[in-house]
């Protein structure tokens, strides 16, 4: 059955390819045919499973370590969260530098388990193969045959087959001719993984492996074919390998995913930027913070995660099936030869358009029962928090959405007289205690050319006679206003002075000027009070206020400590 979904998912998703040869993931399929909802719900479980993708093939590659290793077991999530840490800086590093790492992995995973599935089956025909024994299982591992275990071990499987949407989501990672190298790969991979998945699966059965926390089902195998030997060690080095290769996948997708996101409005907008390296540096950053959290949660227990895995993808997978379907729909009404522009893919004629409609909507019938399989037998192990994520994930874009709209709509010109021109200034420079650094900010306020006030928010009676006595001293008839603070606060006197003001001139820019330090070092920044984000925050909701902060710099600390010492 698994083998039988696997060929409908390839066939029906290289139709995606082909279609989609700017990348056909399940939110660009959606968005397309489908609408925003539909692409938002797609998306939001593509996401959350690209995050489940790393915990679990992180998790399963330390698992094989632990396995050759036991001692190295209570320290799991430490490795685990390491090797999270390992990938974030490979791929910030940028996709050329990552896919030259990750390249050799592949191929060394491939001939050790072709080697272990041949090796296996020899022994298995010559009679040489001896169940293994000493396997601790898992709670419950046996239970009465009945239908919901049937169900319950189908959907298990089903999990191998979550790589199928990556390559239609990284289309454009491939060189020209993109969509045929996109779908020659997806054909390749889908032999290989219904090889290994047979093969993996008669000889575990063979052997009699089961399952466990403490040692996975290849440890298992590897041991039965091979003993403890070099050719057991090198078998999970391959698996752990190809597992980080896994997680690789979603470091390269999620970023791209969530970029097409924050580019639609659904996202925050920072997720479109690209770093240094032309990699989206905060999905990157963003995806190994929220794995490497449930990798600390489940305490890096596959068994735990993998229920949370396939329910996102394979709702992702009926989705984009089902917006196939209504493209083909689409291109049935059109004429021979007629093109036509969706968000950029070439929608055209198919003369095949009907038995193409078919094959997609076999396949979201069939990925929508597996989904529901999953739902369903998952549930208690923890498939309930991806069946109340998702929806909450859509909520939350469409609130962004909202937001990002109405932002648009207040800053839109059209309809609007806003006239260009200058309008009165009132400058106010806030003094705290008269030095070199009030004195530059009182320096650069003259500089404008402008009228200025200073003036100083009073919350300790002393200090504030002090700086009376050196204003007067240095500044001669210059007033210095005195805000009282009886409640010890900076803003609000101050904030009541600026008001003040704008009832008194409503059309003027009420202009703010800080002083403040700057050192050299982070640790001596902090201790010093640093007031202007104070004030920003204070003054952002009030209309035509604008701060200005006018640095100054120490510099050379440390010799002057010395010197004083002197």
């Amino acid at each position: 059955g698994i083998s039988l979904l696997l060929i409908v998912l390839t066939t029906s998703y290289r139709q995606t390819i082909f279609a989609y040869p700017g990348g056909g993931g399940a939110y660009i399929v959606a968005r397309d045919n489908l609408g925003e909802l539909p692409a938002q719900t797609a998306g939001a479980a593509l996401l959350t499973d690209y995050i489940l993708t790393v915990a679990v093939s992180i998790s399963s590659g330390v698992a094989q370590i632990t396995s050759a290793f036991p001692t190295l077991y209570p320290y799991r999530v430490e490795i685990a969260v390491g090797l999270i840490v390992f990938m974030t800086i490979v791929n910030l590093r940028g996709v050329k530098e990552s896919s030259t790492a990750f390249a050799v992995p592949t191929y060394f995973f491939l001939g050790m388990a072709l080697l272990l599935l041949i090796v296996g089956a020899f022994r298995w025909v010559t009679g040489t193969l001896e169940p293994i024994t000493g396997v601790e299982m898992v709670a419950n591992a046996v239970s009465p045959l009945t239908l919901f275990l049937v169900l319950r071990a189908f959907s298990s499987g089903c999990t191998a087959l979550t790589g199928v949407e990556a390559i239609s989501n990284g289309i454009t990672a491939f060189k020209e001719p993109r969509s045929r190298n996109a779908a020659n790969t997806m054909l390749a991979m889908s032999g290989i993984l219904m090889t290994l998945f047979i093969g993996i699966t008669l000889l575990a059965r063979a052997v009699h492996a089961q399952p466990s926390e403490v040692e996975t089902v290849i440890s298992q195998i590897g041991r039965a074919v091979y003993g403890n030997g070099t050719f057991y060690l090198l078998t999970l080095i391959s698996t752990t390998l190809i597992l980080i290769m896994a997680a690789n996948t979603s470091f390269a997708d999620f970023p791209r995913l969530a970029a097409l996101h924050a580019g639609d409005g659904f996202l925050p907008r920072q997720l479109t930027f690209r770093g240094s390296r032309l990699v989206f540096s905060w999905g990157v950053v963003m995806l190994a913070g929220i794995a490497s959290l449930l990798v600390i949660l489940f305490q890096a227990s596959v068994s735990a995660l993998i229920p949370l895995y396939a329910i996102g993808v394979f709702l992702s997978f009926t989705l984009s099936q089902s917006g196939m379907v209504v493209r083909w729909h689409k291109v049935s009404r059109m004429q021979p030869g007629e093109e036509v522009e969706v968000h950029g893919s070439i929608m055209r004629y198919d003369p095949q358009w009907r038995w193409k409609q078919i094959v997609n909507g076999i396949g979201a019938i069939m990925t929508f029962v597996v989904m529901i399989v999953f739902a369903v037998t998952k549930f208690r192990d923890g498939a309930w928090i991806v069946i109340v994520l998702t929806p909450s994930l859509v909520w939350f874009f469409f609130r962004i959405h909202h937001h990002y709209k109405a932002v648009a709509a207040d800053l839109s010109l059209a309809g609007e007289n806003r006239m260009i021109g200058a309008r009165p200034l009132r400058t106010i420079v806030l003094i705290d205690n008269l030095h070199a650094a009030s004195i530059r900010a009182i320096n650069f306020a003259m500089s404008l050319g402008q009228p200025w006030t200073a003036v100083h928010v009073s919350i300790d009676s002393d200090r504030t006679a002090d700086l009376e006595r050196k204003w007067a001293m240095r500044m001669g008839e210059t007033p210095l206003v005195v805000l009282a603070s009886p409640y010890r606060s900076l803003t609000e006197p101050l904030i009541t002075y600026v008001q003040e003001i704008r009832q008194e001139a409503p059309d003027a820019y009420i202009h703010v000027i800080l002083g403040g330090l700057t050192t050299e070092s982070f640790w001596q920044q902090g201790l010093h009070r640093n007031s202007t984000m104070v004030f920003r925050m204070a003054f952002r909701h009030l209309e035509g206020v604008a701060i200005t902060n006018v640095p100054y710099q120490l510099h050379h600390l440390p010799h002057a400590m010395v010197a004083d010492r002197h």
